[in-house]
């Protein structure tokens, strides 16, 4: 019964994005961008009738809804760890690295990033992917004072700190943590403020399973 109620397409990532914190549908839609609208409806439904979850009314906006995890829901955070941390170790780096998405990669890093080792006032972060179609090409991170990161896909109109130009299998090889920003620097071209750029690898948000060391050849 377990594995009908969790086992159904999308439902686990959809999960890992609900433990991560997303709460709300347009940024469950942006975790888990390959899942259409309808079906992601369909999901949150039967993971509220499975107790899974709870739809809450936000009272200081109108007609905005969040999604929490229930007790029965929290409790499933070591189950989908341990799958992350499963296909981390065994499935292979090649295979892992077939279909990029620059989307849920930058979703994923504005998530994990730490705003510690950067200044304490608004720094903008703008990466640029090389071999995209030009709507997938350029993003923007901005980092607030007070630790909020905003992820931006058109010119967010600051002033950027850092530029970041690379391609996207070599951004994503190092979130993964098969690789680190000082073993790629002939692939990676950084443009601005020096001591944003000298702790990359300290501020970088990575995948919570980077922690985890590959077990199959990459």
């Amino acid at each position: 019964m377990a594995a009908e109620m969790l086992c159904t397409r999308w439902t686990v990532v959809l999960l890992r994005e609900l433990i991560a914190g997303s709460t709300r549908f347009n940024d469950l839609r942006r975790g888990v961008p390959k899942m259409s609208p309808t079906l992601l409806s369909q999901r949150l439904r039967e993971l509220e009738a499975s107790g899974i979850i709870e739809r809450v009314k936000v009272k200081s906006a109108k007609g905005i809804f969040e999604y929490r995890m229930t007790e029965s829901g929290k409790d499933l955070r070591p189950v989908i760890e341990a799958m992350g941390m499963w296909g981390q170790k065994w499935i292979e780096a090649k295979q892992s690295l077939k279909n990029l998405d620059p989307s849920l990669l930058m979703w994923d890093m504005r998530r994990n990033l730490d705003p510690s080792p950067l200044p304490n006032r608004r720094t903008t972060i703008q990466f640029l992917y090389s071999g995209l179609p030009a709507s997938k090409r350029t993003w923007w991170l901005v980092v607030e004072p007070h630790g909020e990161v905003d992820l931006c896909s058109t010119d967010p109109g600051f002033e950027v700190d850092l530029y970041v130009a690379t391609d996207l299998r070599t951004m994503t090889a190092i979130w993964m943590g098969l690789t680190t920003v000082e073993k790629e620097r002939s692939k990676i071209t950084l443009t601005g403020a020096r001591d944003i750029a000298s702790r990359m690898q300290a501020w970088l948000g990575l995948s919570p399973f980077a922690v985890e060391q590959k077990r199959v050849s990459a």
